[in-house]
């Protein structure tokens, strides 16, 4: 009975409003408080900005960044507040973390011009895993508000060889917009997708392991950027046109009236041909 309860509660979350995620979380909870450390663990919330206080840089919170009530930062790697034994990568570890996370800064700022990047990694038996995280929130101009948060989780497993490594990827993005303008009204549009892939490739100075996830977020992103505007945007496009058009209904009318006068016009001629 838990496991059905906690597919309908996470099939339900997939369909309410991204951003009411943690007020819908939050009743979701108050209405089954036993899989509340379930849904906590399986459900993606929107991204929380905070500020460095030794670099003065912003990064984002999550639960990889998290040891007890204290988040670490990507570019001091330091707990706030404070912690005398939070959990760190290893020295080589952090050297790549701290590639990453200038990497995909610039990443972030060629793409979205502007927003929020982190990259945390932690040790593995046989590898390392790691999370690297965006977020781009409209500033309202133009009347239009809205937040992309993408979440992309790497696991990496090195080869017995070393020339060789094994990636696997776990990307959610969450997106909503809001528009507000006299002619149309209010406008919500939002949903979440989630996305996993799979490959080896090769490891050398040439292709180190940064260069290899880059592609494969890279990639992921446009695929998923890509659906989210076919099922979004071209659907709501579609459901639109439908039910409202801007030309008289009248002229709708004559224009498929002489549609039918030439098709019948040019089946008569092939016939009569």
């Amino acid at each position: 009975m838990t496991d059905q309860q906690l597919d309908c509660a996470l099939d339900l979350m997939r369909r309410l409003p991204p951003q009411q995620i943690e007020k819908n979380l939050s009743d979701l909870i108050d209405l089954v408080p036993n899989l509340c450390e379930d849904l906590l663990s399986s459900v993606d919330q929107p991204l929380k900005i905070a500020r460095c206080k030794t670099t003065g840089k912003d990064y984002l919170l999550c639960d990889y960044n998290r040891d007890g009530d204290s988040y670490r930062s990507p570019w001091s790697n330091s707990y706030d507040p404070p912690l005398s034994d939070g959990t760190v990568p290893s020295e080589k570890l952090r050297k790549l973390e701290l590639d990453a996370n200038s990497a995909f800064d610039q990443y972030r700022e060629m793409y979205f011009e502007g927003g929020v990047s982190s990259v945390y990694l932690w040790d593995l038996d046989h590898g390392f895993a790691g999370v690297i995280l965006i977020k781009k929130a409209g500033d309202g101009s133009k009347k239009i508000k809205g937040c992309w948060d993408s979440i992309h989780v790497i696991e990496v497993q090195d080869k017995s060889s070393g020339k060789s490594a094994h990636y696997k990827l776990t990307s959610t993005v969450m997106l909503w917009l809001q528009t507000t303008k006299e002619g149309s009204g209010t406008m919500n549009l939002g949903g979440s997708l989630t996305r996993q892939t799979e490959q080896d490739s090769s490891v050398s100075e040439a292709t180190p392991h940064l260069v290899n996830i880059g592609k494969l977020v890279e990639d992921m992103e446009n695929k998923i950027r890509s659906t989210l505007y076919e099922i979004y945007f071209s659907k709501t496009r579609d459901i639109v046109n439908g039910v409202r058009s801007s030309t008289p209904l009248q002229n709708e009318k004559q224009k498929q009236n002489l549609q039918n006068d030439l098709a019948a016009a040019l089946q008569k001629r092939a016939m009569n041909s």
